[in-house]
């Protein structure tokens, strides 16, 4: 597969303006899934990853006028309503962050020995463990809620599992700025970066979903 420039299209004149990524190659989309892969270590401790969620929020958050500006730019949705979902955004985060502290989401069962029973009971516990990573496909209509770091995205995070996001190509220019700023909160707490992986172009996300390593995807 070979590599092809993205572009940023302006939706008010269809017209295109600057090259804002690449196509990855399937070698790129590798890459990225073995990244993802190799953070899983550091997802391990719940107090890490909800840390990094609110951080995600945090940054997401304090860049607020940047995202929107970058969202209606490729969109064309209008501030209101692009300012309302990644409030919706940064608020899912944050309450992913509260159900791994939580941590009933684990669904702990422990069956305690009993020599006495016939037959005997051992010692049985039960708890769910993440999958591995998982692919992200970014929505059309909703650059922040359902893209990069939205609820797909925040729930397999939360879950300890990395994600690797192929992007809508209605809103690369978002994409990256997102993804950037997802991966400097991971920096704040001792999380490699390919904890999110990006990758753009509609062969990319073929590759994705095939590979051996991507455990799960979301849509």
């Amino acid at each position: 597969m070979a590599a092809a420039p993205v572009w940023s299209v302006d939706p008010r004149t269809g017209k295109q303006r600057e090259q804002v990524a690449v196509e990855a190659t399937a070698e790129e989309v590798d890459a990225a899934v073995r990244a993802a892969h190799g953070a899983r270590a550091a997802l391990a401790d719940r107090t890490v990853r909800a840390a990094f969620l609110r951080a995600a929020a945090d940054r997401l958050a304090t860049a607020e006028d940047r995202l929107v500006e970058a969202a209606d730019a490729e969109t064309a949705l209008g501030p209101v309503r692009l300012t309302g979902e990644l409030a919706r955004t940064c608020y899912q985060l944050r309450a992913f962050a509260d159900i791994v502290d939580e941590g009933a989401f684990l669904d702990v069962i422990i069956d305690h020995p009993d020599d006495t029973a016939t037959p005997p009971i051992p010692d049985l516990r039960r708890y769910k463990v993440p999958l591995g990573v998982v692919a992200v496909y970014s929505a059309s209509n909703f650059p922040f809620a359902f893209s990069v770091a939205g609820g797909d995205t925040a729930s397999a995070l939360a879950a300890g599992c990395p994600v690797v996001v192929k992007a809508h190509p209605d809103h690369p220019a978002l994409s990256e700025l997102v993804a950037r700023l997802v991966r400097g909160a991971a920096a704040e707490h001792g999380v490699p970066g390919g904890v999110l992986g990006l990758v753009h172009g509609f062969e990319a996300g073929v590759e994705l979903v095939r590979h051996p390593l991507v455990a799960a995807a979301g849509f």
